[in-house]
C-alpha cells in the first residue's frame, strides 16, 4: 500500500512539473521558499524564511522576500508572533523588457492557532500587515487557513507523505478592499518529524488577473 501511495505522489509530481516546463511562457512561475520556525525557550520562538519569486518556471525574479519574527506560544494550540518583512519587487515596465525594483519594508502581527486530529493539521492564522514603501503606506489584512493531511502513516511523521492545502484570502483597509486570494493544493514529504519538503501549485486571483505558480518548499520547523 505504501509503495503504490509513493508512485502515485511520483507519477503526479512529474507530471506537474512536465507541464509547468511546457508552459513557461503561460504565465506559469515558480515560488521556491524556505521556512524556518525554531524553538528558543519554552515559551519563545523564531521564525526565519526567505522566498524567491520567478515569473516563469526558472529564472526571470519577480520577487524575493526574506521574513523574520519572535513569536511567544500562550497555549497548546496558539501562538502570536511579531515580525518584519523586506521585499525587493521586479515588474516589467508597460511596452518594454525593462524592470523597475520597488523595495517593501513590512512590520507584521499575527495570531496562529494549530490544531492536531486523526492525522490532520488544522491551521488558522490571522496576520496584520503594516506596509511602508517609497512614498507610500499600506495597511493589509490576511486570514490563511490550512489542511495538511498524511497519507501513509497515522501522523505527519518521519517518512510520512501527506498532502497539503491552504486558501488565504487578503484585504486592505482602505479603496479595494479585495486584495487577493490564493488557493493551494500540494504533495509533502517528512524527511523526519522537523524537516519536510513539499511541492504544490497555486492559483492566485487578483482584482483583475490570475496567476499560477508551482510552489518548492522546505520546511525546518522545531518549535510551535
Amino acid at each position: 500500500m505504501k509503495n503504490r501511495i509513493f508512485i502515485v505522489c511520483c507519477s503526479i509530481l512529474l507530471f506537474w512539473s512536465s507541464k509547468a516546463v511546457y508552459s513557461q511562457n503561460n504565465n506559469i512561475g515558480s515560488w521556491l521558499a524556505y521556512m524556518g520556525n525554531q524553538k528558543i525557550n519554552s515559551k519563545w520562538n523564531f521564525h526565519n524564511e526567505i522566498q524567491l519569486r520567478n515569473y516563469n518556471f526558472i529564472g526571470d525574479q519577480n520577487q524575493l522576500l526574506i521574513r523574520l519574527g519572535i513569536g511567544r506560544t500562550i497555549s497548546m494550540n496558539n501562538n502570536i508572533l511579531l515580525g518584519y518583512a523586506h521585499f525587493t519587487t521586479s515588474l516589467y515596465e508597460d511596452n518594454s523588457g525593462n524592470k523597475t525594483s520597488i523595495i517593501e519594508h513590512r512590520i507584521f502581527q499575527q495570531f496562529l492557532n494549530k490544531t492536531k486530529y486523526k492525522g490532520c493539521i488544522i491551521s488558522n492564522r490571522i496576520r496584520l500587515e503594516e506596509r511602508f514603501f517609497k512614498n507610500d503606506f499600506k495597511l493589509r489584512l490576511r486570514y490563511y487557513f490550512l489542511f495538511n493531511k498524511a497519507l501513509n502513516k497515522k501522523e505527519i511523521t518521519k517518512n510520512a507523505l501527506y498532502f497539503s492545502s491552504y486558501n488565504e484570502i487578503f484585504l486592505n483597509t482602505k479603496n479595494n478592499i479585495f486584495d487577493r486570494n490564493r488557493i493551494y493544493a500540494g504533495l509533502g514529504y517528512a524527511i523526519n518529524n522537523s524537516i519536510k519538503f513539499e511541492t504544490g501549485y497555486m492559483i492566485q486571483t487578483l482584482s483583475e488577473r490570475n496567476q499560477k505558480q508551482f510552489q518548492f518548499i522546505l520546511f525546518n520547523n522545531l518549535s510551535f
